[in-house]
């Protein structure tokens, strides 16, 4: 038999340079001078071809001719053929000895349909076996690049491309090429930090974006196999960081009414597939912000509850950092308040366990030898006590939000979490105004968790003409105030820090944390001392205005007057109030002198109650 030549087959010079294409016609005569004496069948489509080239280099034909003991056989099938009827088409020019180019998009292929038509060496040598392999050692697993678009063209190849050990070889391949490129880039790395900007951006890893092509299951091969070899976390966080934005760009918001929208079982995959990497990283090594966004994707695509819980937590690990808007995650539950106000609470959570962990890992090692130290846990529980209350006013004009939701969050928080309850008593009062429905039962609860003590003067005068709020809480209100001014009238600032100290139980107040600068607040009540001596000349009309409201408070007993009372007390707040605001140096010594008389009123709360 002669051999044909290559316009007798005319795809046998086409150069394969990113993907295969074959040939799809159903029927093919090989040679043009011989007539063909089988014709093979694969996936529906036929080829005509001729025995000897094909018995000659691979064993499966050989065996089913012999095996069918009939010599006149004209036609066979192959079944499962990997790759499919483009593949065979491949291996039986591969017989015939047609020239075509062994590439990283069909070297998976033809090693795959080689070991399928079991062309070995020991049916000729230099088979299609032993050069698919000699072009895998040589050239794939040496390029990290090569790799990769190998593991890529193995799409269809299940199950046989696993067994043959492909993709595992082109994965640790991928691995160890990054591991070797980032040593050998080592000091080009160094040069990097010591120069412009610009330097910085070129050392990045290039292969951080390539990897984005895989498919989630190879994907998370190839980042497992990088941690084995050594490659730096950071850029695996990078990749994994690049990958959710390219794979994630199509999910669009579902409508929380929309009972039939599908949300694809790949998106919620992909982002199972990659908080699990991520939770072997470094809790702080993730950026806050592509956590929140991960969690709403979590939350759009209904993720598994392991999933959610994990980014909760590491987000409660760096709630200080975060922001409003990162908190305002929109609730998908039609019967919900509009943000999910569930999520939050579980974050916040998440954030006073470490708080606490913290702290008690701190004093077993320092002991007492830290206090007196400004502590940065307390730092950390101030900001998010300053951001709770601004998420709180803007959660709250919510008509659905329950009540129980609200007062979850509020006494979640420690006591020391806030300075002032300004922004508390903001939050609340916007909820009563957007809830007139809350019977008085209610309002008190919510409103003893402010503590009047914590108001400053401005709150204060607001709270005592607020007429949303209870009675008992604008007496407290007034109550508080009393003990301010008979303070600055005694002069007895001495004892204001003490006094702040002490609530109304008695014990340490926690709004002072046991580690704040405790010579610091001294040196300031010495200051507030002179000041307080240059302000007494001022205070007669307020002396004048407290008597008033002592017999106030008498004739209010009889409930004759009680209506009058409460006017003049709200004017004689209001009067304080004018009084109070000074310009220049006179306006700052004002502040100082409501500081110091705040830090007195809880003793003298005491010895009222």
């Amino acid at each position: 038999m002669g051999m044909a030549s290559e316009s007798a087959f005319p795809f046998s010079s086409m150069k394969l340079a990113t993907s295969p294409r074959f040939c799809n016609s159903i029927s093919r005569r090989i040679f043009s001078d011989v007539v063909g004496d089988i014709t093979i069948y694969v996936d529906g489509q036929s080829f005509l071809l001729h025995k000897f080239p094909l018995v000659s280099r691979s064993g499966k034909i050989r065996k089913m001719i012999v095996e069918s003991k009939d010599p006149d056989l004209f036609k066979l099938e192959l079944c499962n053929v990997p790759g499919g009827a483009p593949a065979f088409e491949l291996a039986a020019k591969f017989c015939y000895g047609t020239n075509f180019e062994i590439t990283t998009s069909n070297v998976a292929h033809l090693q795959c349909i080689a070991e399928y038509l079991e062309m070995t060496e020991d049916y000729q040598e230099e088979n299609l076996i032993a050069r698919t392999e000699t072009y895998m050692n040589e050239i794939v697993v040496q390029s990290l690049e090569k790799s990769l678009e190998v593991l890529c063209a193995c799409e269809g190849l299940h199950p046989i491309v696993e067994e043959l050990g492909i993709l595992n070889r082109c994965v640790d391949a991928i691995a160890i090429n990054a591991s070797k490129e980032q040593l050998v880039s080592g000091l080009a790395r160094l040069e990097c930090d010591a120069g412009s900007g610009k330097l910085k951006m070129d050392c990045q890893d290039w292969w951080v974006e390539d990897l984005s092509v895989l498919r989630i299951d190879l994907y998370q091969r190839v980042i497992a196999a990088m941690r084995r070899t050594g490659v730096r976390s950071d850029s695996i966080t990078t990749s994994i960081m690049h990958y959710a934005q390219t794979s994630l760009k199509g999910i669009e918001r579902r409508q929380a009414w929309d009972s039939s929208a599908f949300v694809g079982d790949k998106q919620r995959v992909i982002i199972e597939t990659l908080v699990g990497l991520l939770a072997t990283e470094k809790i702080t090594s993730v950026p806050l912000s592509f956590l929140f966004g991960m969690l709403r994707m979590a939350i759009e695509v209904d993720a598994g509850l392991g999933c959610r819980l994990e980014l909760e937590r590491r987000i409660g690990f760096q709630l200080e950092m975060a922001s409003l808007d990162d908190l305002l995650i929109p609730s998908l539950q039609t019967s919900d308040s509009v943000f999910d106000v569930d999520t939050v609470h579980r974050i916040l959570v998440n954030f006073l366990q470490r708080i606490e962990d913290e702290a008690s890992e701190e004093s077993s090692h320092c002991g007492y030898e830290s206090e007196g130290l400004k502590s940065p846990n307390h730092s950390s529980v101030l900001k998010v006590g300053r951001l709770m209350d601004g998420y709180l006013a803007e959660i709250a004009p919510d008509p659905c939000l329950k009540l129980q939701k609200i007062m979850a969050i509020i006494e979640l928080l420690p006591d020391y979490a806030h300075v002032i309850d300004d922004g508390l008593y903001r939050a609340i009062d916007i909820y009563l105004k957007a809830h007139p429905s809350l019977t008085e039962s209610e309002c008190k609860k919510l409103c003893k968790l402010i503590d009047c003590q914590k108001l400053s003067q401005e709150a204060s005068n607001h709270a005592a003409q607020n007429d949303r709020l209870p009675v008992q809480m604008v007496i407290r209100v007034l109550y508080f105030e009393q003990l301010r001014l008979k303070s600055a009238l005694s002069g007895n600032s001495g004892d204001g820090f003490s006094q702040r100290m002490i609530s109304s139980s008695g014990v340490p107040s926690a709004a002072v944390s046991p580690r704040d600068n405790y010579a610091s607040l001294r040196r300031e009540n010495r200051e507030l001392k002179l000041e307080i001596s240059r302000m007494r000349v001022r205070l007669s009309e307020l002396e004048k205005e407290q008597a008033f409201m002592k017999q106030g408070m008498r004739d209010s007993r009889s409930g004759e007057h009680g209506r009058a009372f409460f006017a003049s007390l709200s004017r004689g707040i209001g009067r304080i109030a004018m009084f109070g605001p000074a310009t220049g140096k006179q306006h700052k010594s004002t502040k100082k002198l409501q500081a110091s008389d705040g830090k007195s009123r809880r003793r003298q709360r005491q010895s009222v109650s």
